[in-house]
């Protein structure tokens, strides 16, 4: 060996061992930690789960909404993994130089998967580097720059990750020209394009140096790959925190522990309340220990699963970008949230994993966190959100302004394409500080007691939960009254608070009901029978009076024999759907644009209006233009796009003109999650910032299938058109409204009959 060889071999060898070393330690750390977490089970269905990962691995299914940035990514990571066998003929090569990896080493195709993944590789890492570059905080519009997805993201760690596979794949491609250039010298047969088809032609470039310096070139190059990939493990083994890097691991463990096996998001039904891996029932409570916490008040209480979410953010703001919170100057980051969540988890971690006895020898800054709430007064500083592990700083981890913003409308979960969970995290939380310390915004105490009292959130009588449907020119059936068991009929029809008492959305509901009786459908209504299915007090957090008023309705719904509901409002409709389930309540569930759809391809309902016969004001018109609102509830969480489409494609001359932001993409109208019941003092409205994309289509209509959207929907175009931003003629309806203009003849918006009302 050459002295060359020797230092080469010395170096390489000692920073091996030390990565190995390094990254061990933190490895078993990071396991350590994540067993801090409370129990879930995650491993049901192992085959269903490995497939669901090999379709998000190899078919990047989570990261196609960014197409261009896919493709690089996907590129980019198999040359990560395929090109590590690169690096372990590096050491090989510092001993012998025209070393070649056994039986695949001369077999022509593994050249070309080598030469087409180093260029592919290096174009896909330059692509990413560039789109960082380029949508940097500095370039993004808005203060500060929070309209980058990358606001807020580690920038030293990202470009050093990137950095070092660039390095790497330019190693290896420089290897190439050198390997084909050594077995040219030494009239090896391999030295051709059918095994160098994308490298020979620079190769040709070191024709000129002698055999020894090819060699001696091999070593230098293998020895800089070497070291590239060891200080790159080095670094992360220092940071464990730094998820730009450890999600290339972590990501294949969290998709396959994501809560569906087959694949679904983890939206719809919210994940029950657990006190150590068992679900908490009204009934369970009792047997409690006194001691036992309801929901997530410290880092300890998430699961397991909840902890690795948090380790496995790789930062790309994906979330941030979609967040309705974020787009509107609040203080929530999906992203931030998370990677403030994994700062406090691996800083508190040696407390938490530490002996009783030990703990007060730990530094003061890691004993300082043990009693540190994790939802309070902060003084969140957006530009610098991960400042709560000072011990004479924040009196919490999480403002409460973070946690109270979100709406729930799972964009953040959706978009994410390492399937981290946030939705459940956030309303975990939310459980605690409405449960254990009552710290939920004052304007949820009114909505509580309503349901409570009244079983609806406007605190109306439940007398007159069926006045929507006085002076319908056909009788309504009523369980109890004219229907002995719902096996009687084709659908309960679900009409839900807001359908029943909201002066807009019991427009919808007559609507729908002339609809369902036009085509034929018998159907029948629990009227003073029906109570809040508990969608709010949920996702605000109180989980047992949402357990109160779902076990109830379960119980009627059981007793009155319903297996087949349709609906108007998409929260009912999950509810009743996904979490009803959860309690003992399994029935078939449709979406009143799902219902309708069917019957007009079935032609039970036929629109034959032309546009200006069904024009609101009755004067004669153009065709008119519809864009429509997806519903968070329908849409992401449930999948219903289509339906709603197709019915408004039926209607004759109608032309559909899409949002920019729709579908899987769709801006929230601010009302979920609760926020329906909370006044918005935080940055901009939601409700306007989508009317203001909705009215920029230039539509004359805004067809929604939600009461709730109709309410914010509607509320942002009387304002725009107050400003004199929107056309006075614009006007926002409910698809079943426009279906029944169409098939009647009639106006769009039926007057409301006499009866009792709520304002919003």
């Amino acid at each position: 060996m050459s002295a060359l060889q020797i230092v080469a071999a010395v170096i390489a060898l000692g920073l091996t061992a030390v990565a190995v070393v390094l990254v061990t330690r933190t490895v078993l750390e990071m396991i350590a930690t994540f067993r801090v977490g409370k129990p879930d089970s995650r491993s049901d269905h192992p085959a269903a789960r490995t497939q669901t990962l090999l379709r998000e691995f190899l078919g990047h299914t989570r990261m196609s909404r960014l197409p261009v940035v896919a493709a690089a990514h996907w590129v980019t990571m198999i040359s990560f993994i395929v090109l590590s066998l690169a690096v372990l003929q590096s050491y090989f090569q510092i001993f012998k130089p025209d070393f070649v990896l056994p039986i695949i080493g001369h077999f022509f195709l593994w050249g070309w998967i080598v030469d087409l993944l180093g260029w592919f590789g290096l174009i896909g890492i330059s692509l990413l580097i560039l789109n960082r570059v380029k949508r940097h905080p500095a370039r993004a519009p808005g203060k500060d720059g929070r309209y980058s997805r990358f606001f807020g993201s580690t920038f030293w760690q990202a470009y050093f990750v990137e950095i070092v596979i660039l390095v790497e794949i330019l190693c290896v491609l420089t290897l190439r020209g050198l390997e084909y250039a050594l077995e040219s010298h030494e009239g090896d047969s391999a030295a051709d394009l059918l095994h160098y088809p994308l490298t020979a032609w620079y190769g040709h470039f070191f024709a000129n140096l002698s055999t020894e310096s090819l060699k001696q070139l091999i070593v230098v190059i293998s020895l800089i790959k070497i070291v590239t990939a060891m200080v790159w493990l080095i670094v992360i083994a220092s940071n464990v925190t730094m998820g730009v890097a450890w999600h290339r691991f972590l990501a294949f463990f969290n998709i396959w522990f994501k809560r569906h096996p087959k694949g679904r998001t983890s939206l719809g039904a919210l994940q029950p309340m657990k006190v150590d891996g068992q679900v908490v029932t009204m009934e369970a409570l009792e047997d409690l220990d006194e001691d036992a916490t309801l929901g997530v008040g410290k880092l300890e209480e998430f699961t397991w699963k909840g902890l690795l979410d948090f380790s496995t953010c790789t930062e790309c703001g994906r979330c941030q970008s979609q967040c309705p919170a974020w787009n509107t100057e609040k203080p929530l980051s999906p992203k931030l949230l998370i990677m403030t969540l994994r700062e406090h988890a691996h800083a508190k971690a040696p407390y938490l994993k530490a002996a009783e006895d030990a703990r007060a020898s730990l530094p003061e800054a890691t004993t300082a966190l043990a009693e540190l709430p994790l939802i309070g007064e902060t003084g969140y500083d957006v530009l610098n959100p991960l400042t709560a592990y000072n011990p004479h700083g924040p009196d919490a981890v999480i403002d409460q302004d973070v946690l109270w913003s979100c709406t729930t409308c799972g964009a953040c979960v959706e978009q994410c394409p390492v399937d981290i969970e946030h939705v459940d995290h956030i309303v975990d939380m939310r459980r605690y500080q409405t449960l254990i310390e009552s710290a939920f915004p004052s304007e949820l105490g009114g909505l509580f007691k309503n349901l409570e009292g009244k079983g609806n959130p406007w605190g109306m009588s439940p007398r007159a939960r069926l006045d929507w449907a006085k002076g319908l020119p056909f009788e309504v059936k009523v369980f109890g009254q004219d229907v002995e068991n719902l096996s009687e009929v084709d659908y309960l029809f679900w009409v839900g608070c807001a359908g029943a008492y909201e002066d807009r959305a019991k427009k919808t509901t007559r609507a729908v009901a002339e609809l369902l009786d036009t085509a034929g459908v018998n159907f029948a209504v629990l009227g003073d029978g029906e109570s809040c299915t508990g969608d709010s007090a949920r996702r605000a957090g109180n989980e047992m009076l949402f357990q109160a008023l779902a076990s109830q309705n379960v119980e009627t719904l059981n007793e009155a024999g319903a297996t087949k509901i349709v609906v108007t409002c998409p929260h009912c409709f999950n509810t009743l759907k996904n979490e009803y389930p959860q309690l003992g309540g399994n029935y078939e569930v449709v979406h009143h644009t799902q219902l309708l759809n069917r019957l007009v391809r079935d032609k039970r309902l036929v629109p034959v209006a032309r546009p200006e016969q069904a024009d609101v004001s009755g004067a004669a018109s153009t065709a008119p233009s519809v864009t429509y609102h997806d519903p968070c509830y329908l849409g992401r969480h449930n999948g219903v796009y289509a339906p709603p489409r197709e019915l408004i494609g039926s209607l004759p001359g109608v032309e559909l003109r899409e949002m920019e932001r729709a579908g899987e993409k769709s801006f929230c109208c601010g009302a979920g999650g609760a926020r329906m019941w909370m006044e918005e003092k935080l940055g901009s409205r939601i409700n306007l910032n989508r009317t203001k994309e909705a009215v920029a289509t230039g539509a004359d209509r805004i067809a929604i299938g939600c009461p709730f959207c109709r309410v914010m929907i509607t509320d942002g175009l009387t304002s725009e058109q107050a400003n004199g931003d929107a056309r006075p003629e614009v006007e926002v309806v409910d698809v079943a409204n426009m279906l029944l203009a169409a098939v009647r003849r009639g106006q769009v918006d039926e007057p409301v009959a006499a009866g009792a009302s709520a304002a919003q």
